[in-house]
Order: C-alpha cells, then structure tokens, then sequence
C-alpha cells in the first residue's frame, strides 16, 4: 500500500468520524489526541476479536501466540526469570515478550496482555490477581555488626554507615512503625545504589546496614550470611505490599495469558 493510499483512507475516516485523527505541519506528522482516543478503542475491538477467533479455533491445551508482560526490575530478575524457562518449556508454542522497568506500565497504550505491579492499590479498572506479599527487611551481615554494634532503635542508625536507593534527594529518609510508634531516620553512608542486587552484594561485604526486599534478602537469611536488624519495627517504603498480576477486563482471555496465570498461581502462592 503506498503512502498516498494511506493519507486518502485516513482522510475519508476523519471526514467519517467528523474529528481529526493526525496534526499536520510542513516537518511533521502526528497522531491528534483524539486520535490516540480512537485508536486504544479501536486496539480493543480487534484484540477482543483476535481472542474470539483464537477461542473458537486453537486447542486450549497447547496455547500459542505472542504473550506480552511487563514487570519491575528486581522482581523480574530475581522472582519472575526462574520460573520463565520452566514455563517455556511447557508451552513451546508461547512466544514470550517480557518488558522490565520500574515505570508504570498502562496495558492498553503500551501494548502489553498483562503488568505486575508490588502495591496493596494496584490499578484501578484492570483485573488483579494476588500471588504472593512482599516486605521490607532491614539488613546487615554478622561481621559488621560484631564490628559496629547491633542498632536497637531506628535512631541509632544515624550512627551507621547505611546503604540506600540514591535515585531521589528523600531516599535517604527511612521510615517506621511500631504499634503506635512512628520514626523517621535522616541516614548517611558511603554507598548508595539503585540496584537491590548490587545493595545486597554490599551489605554481604560488610559494607553497612541497608533496606531490602525480602525476596532479594530471604536466601541470605536462611544461609545466615545477613541477619535482619530491628526485626520489630515495620520498615516503611513503595516496594512492598501485595504481588499483583494485572491485565484488562475481557471476555476471551488469551490462553497463553490463562495458561501463565495458572502456572504463577502454582508456584507462588
């Protein structure tokens, strides 16, 4: 089809729908606001009609297609990648497109079939499944603690040498809770890294006293290489809350997204 082709039928479409669908200039051409409107509708449409044929016509028992996910970082590398390669390999016929980010991911505009989100608020307006909890858990390894001594409050921690995220000017304001008890701690350290794995792998050298997930911290603490520090207070902080898989309200759910579900539910939870 030739780009004359394309202006034409677009132009009939805009005189159809009485709305501008592209904004024009001498330079460039983009997609008008109602454009993009029209065109998240439209994706729907033809995905609930993809799922219907599909529905009608492919064995549920060995589902095929492209499944589009998107998950954060952390969770992705150290929770999800595991279980990915046993679940390919039940499903040879799924082609798996995995996006990692720590950014909000909206399905419809971003063209993905389902988003995890670590929230007790996930999204509202898409269907969520529950797999699981995350916390956050205080950390240091036993040689630094035999060296600097064990804190006892959240207060004493403005005596160590703490390791946090660094992406914001507030990271370092680590707060509380205990009962009724609120505390928020202005921490300092020689160390700060927006990466969970490269954090762990500091407080394992005995680098300081940090904040971590506790998918990324609970190997360490089982093999007693880290130990959990004012295990009583509540650590407060966005990463944590319940392990959500969300995706748009349909009909005809894609079987490679019913089928991944199910296999997640099985081994998580």
């Amino acid at each position: 089809i030739t780009p004359s082709a394309v202006s034409r039928q677009i132009s009939r479409l805009e005189s159809a729908l009485s709305i501008k669908l592209l904004e024009r200039t001498t330079r460039q051409v983009r997609i008008s606001e109602s454009g993009k409107e029209i065109y998240d509708h439209c994706r729907i449409m033809l995905d609930s009609a993809r799922e219907a044929v599909h529905a009608s016509s492919h064995d549920e028992s060995d589902p095929a297609g492209y499944l589009r996910i998107a998950v954060p970082k952390a969770f992705g590398k150290q929770v999800l990648e595991p279980l990915i390669f046993p679940f390919l390999a039940q499903y040879p016929n799924i082609r798996l497109k995995l996006k990692i980010t720590d950014y909000y991911v909206d399905p419809i505009k971003d063209e993905v079939d389902a988003i995890f989100r670590i929230t007790d608020s996930p999204t509202e307006g898409l269907v969520s499944r529950s797999l699981g909890q995350v916390e956050l858990k205080l950390c240091a390894s036993p040689e630094y603690l035999r060296e600097y001594g064990t804190p006892e409050h959240p207060k004493d921690l403005v005596r160590h040498n703490c390791l946090y995220l660094g992406e914001r000017a507030d990271d370092n304001q680590w707060g509380f809770v205990y009962g009724d008890q609120k505390v928020r701690v202005a921490v300092d350290g020689q160390y700060a890294v927006n990466h969970t794995e490269m954090r762990l792998n500091g407080i394992l050298q005995g680098l300081g006293v940090g904040i971590l997930p506790s998918f990324t911290a609970e190997p360490a603490l089982r093999d007693g290489k880290i130990v959990q520090v004012l295990a009583d207070w509540k650590v407060m902080g966005n990463y944590q809350g319940k392990i959500n898989i969300q995706y748009p309200r349909s009909r005809y759910m894609p079987a490679q997204l019913r089928c991944f579900i199910d296999y997640l539910i099985n081994e998580m939870t």
